[in-house]
């Protein structure tokens, strides 16, 4: 059987006070003809676009990203995101990024996992870097301090038993992990992991296609709803990218 041939591109692109995403959403349509862009103004047009299989990608923009995932994961119970950022000197997977994932060892294994896989179908190889609340000095400095320790050791083996990756624990030194070119970072928690996002893109502006979305049948681009016009550019043109895939 031959592979079919996509003439168009169908993103659905979700649209809230934020309109950065409408100029983007244009100046992606002037560079490519075959893109055919649906703008949704609620929630539940995302997600019925999301479910949809006629539409390649779908894109939250600046709609506020809450009720859409309550919704997915009412359908699909491994869903895990991962923010893509990737510069000229940088490229990594920053998960997990939303303030309620990766809460147990279990999730974040799937995340790791999930990352490993998206990486390597882009024929690049896996380095994780795992990260706690502290150096491995400061065990016994408070109670929550040595739990994480003792998690981010024990998903360290978990992720070494179950895959091939290269894993390396480097607690707290998040430096480090990306002086060492890990590309995929795995935070203690979701609110950590979102600080740290918030910190390196908002504020510092290191370039983010947006958040992939693992566990689901379809291309969910996840992005903040105060992302810039450059950066909704880049969330496009990874959707496209990973649609003609």
């Amino acid at each position: 059987m031959k592979n079919k041939i996509k003439t168009m591109i169908k993103i659905v692109v979700g649209v809230g006070k934020n309109k950065s995403i409408i100029k983007s959403c244009d100046i992606f349509k002037n560079e490519n003809e075959n893109v055919e862009i649906t703008f949704a103004d609620n929630d539940n047009d995302l997600v019925n676009a999301i479910l949809d299989e006629d539409i390649d990608a779908v894109i939250r923009g600046s709609l506020p990203a809450s009720s859409v995932m309550k919704q997915l994961k009412s359908e699909f119970s491994d869903i895990s995101r991962a923010t893509y950022i990737n510069g000229d000197d940088i490229e990594f997977l920053l998960t997990p990024v939303g303030i309620d994932e990766g809460e147990t060892l279990d999730d974040k294994l799937k995340i790791a996992v999930n990352c490993g896989e998206f990486l390597k179908k882009q024929s690049k190889q896996p380095k994780i870097a795992v990260m706690a609340s502290g150096r491995k000095g400061d065990y016994g400095r408070s109670e929550e301090i040595s739990k994480s320790i003792d998690e981010s050791e024990e998903l360290t083996e978990l992720i070494k038993d179950h895959t091939n990756y290269e894993v390396v624990n480097h607690y707290i030194l998040i430096e480090k992990a990306i002086k060492d070119k890990c590309n995929v970072i795995i935070a203690p928690n979701g609110i950590i992991g979102n600080i740290i996002f918030r910190t390196l893109v908002l504020v510092n502006s290191w370039p983010s296609y947006g958040a992939i979305t693992f566990g689901i049948n379809s291309i969910y681009i996840d992005t903040s709803r105060d992302q810039n016009t450059e950066g909704y550019l880049r969330s496009l043109k990874l959707a496209y990218k990973l649609a003609k895939i």
